[in-house]
Formats: structure tokens, C-alpha cells, sequence
């Protein structure tokens, strides 16, 4: 198992990290994109995973010189994958270590999912019960890449941040997780990178 015994509290990403559900949300992405006009390129939008929904529209907006409202669009998107009704499934490796320290060490979700969305995987996983605090994209002013969920995290758990350690599966996640002044471990294809 992994040691994580230097560090006083664990943070996990969501989307990516604990549950596999990334397919499912790039599969709603495109036919969001294809409704709304914007090309889709699976490889940026994988780049963006963990960047807020609203967020990722502003972002799509300034590429493709459009201008659609951000809320309508993401709420366009959350139909699009409350559509595909498929049952999450979660990532063996890293549930293995929230398994293993969540006795020991507080354990916190933070994701750029809205708290709706979040509260419904953790549930449906079982994962809900087993966590001390979850902070979404509803909860904060500023997503990843800006250290706002994961110093939250930490603020909720009662831990200075420099004592947490993150799990996340993004680019975007990682800056967020430095910039919080965390050690990141990355989760790729359900592996864990050391």
C-alpha cells in the first residue's frame, strides 16, 4: 500500500480519479458541442476535465469565438448526461487507498462537478458515507486550475494544506493542487503514477 503517513489529511478528485465516469462526460460534451456549434476536440476537452462546466463554456467561447450563455449550456450538458442514466463505476486503485487510510487520516472529495451531480455519484458509489467533507464547483467562487476547492477541502477537514495530499487525473487538477501548496499524486487510465 501506498504510504501515505507524512500527511494529515487526503483530498480526491472525483471525476477521473475515484470514479470512472470521464467517458460518459466527454460522450455528453459532444453531443453538447454538436448542439450548440462548437467543434469537438476529445483531446482538449480530456484537457479540461475538472475545470468547472460554466467555466469550460467560457472557455469554449473565446476558442470558437461564440457566445453562448455558459449557464445554458451547462445545463444543456447535464441533460445530455442524466440521459445516459449509466451506473458509475469507481477506480480500483485509488478507492484501495481511501479504503485503507480513511480510518487514519480525514479524507475530502474535491471536484468541479456541481454538488448535485457530485452528491449523486458519491451516493450511488457508496462512497458518500465514507468522506468527511465534499466541496464542488456550487461551493466556490473560483475552479481548477485556482487552488479554491482543494484549500476548502483542507479548511473543512481542519488541516493546514501543506500537510494534505491530492489524487487527481488532470493537468488542470495538478496546477490546482500546487497552487494550494499540496503534494499531487497523479491517476491515469486507474493507475497510480509514482
Amino acid at each position: 500500500m501506498l504510504d501515505l503517513s507524512q500527511y494529515q489529511g487526503i483530498v480526491f478528485d472525483m471525476d477521473g480519479t475515484l470514479i470512472d465516469s470521464m467517458s460518459e462526460h466527454m460522450l455528453a460534451w459532444e453531443q453538447t458541442c454538436k448542439h450548440f456549434g462548437y467543434p469537438f476536440d476529445a483531446e482538449y476537452m480530456n484537457g479540461l476535465g475538472g475545470v468547472p462546466t460554466q467555466a469550460t463554456v467560457v472557455l469554449l467561447n473565446q476558442k470558437h469565438g461564440l457566445s453562448h450563455d455558459p449557464l445554458q449550456v451547462a445545463q444543456a450538458k447535464r441533460r445530455f448526461w442524466e440521459q445516459m442514466d449509466s451506473a458509475p463505476v469507481t477506480i480500483d486503485a485509488t478507492i484501495a487507498v481511501l479504503e485503507h487510510y480513511r480510518t487514519r487520516i480525514p479524507v475530502g472529495v474535491g471536484t468541479g462537478a456541481e454538488r448535485p451531480h457530485a452528491e449523486k455519484m458519491l451516493r450511488d458509489t457508496g462512497l458518500m458515507d465514507k468522506i468527511q467533507t465534499l466541496v464542488t464547483a456550487s461551493d466556490v467562487r473560483q475552479g481548477k486550475p485556482h487552488p479554491e476547492t482543494f484549500l476548502q477541502v483542507a479548511d473543512n477537514l481542519g488541516v493546514p494544506a501543506q500537510h494534505c495530499v491530492v489524487f487527481e487525473d488532470t493537468e488542470i487538477g495538478r496546477q490546482a493542487a500546487e497552487a494550494a501548496g499540496m503534494d499531487c499524486i497523479m491517476v491515469e487510465n486507474g493507475r497510480i503514477l509514482l
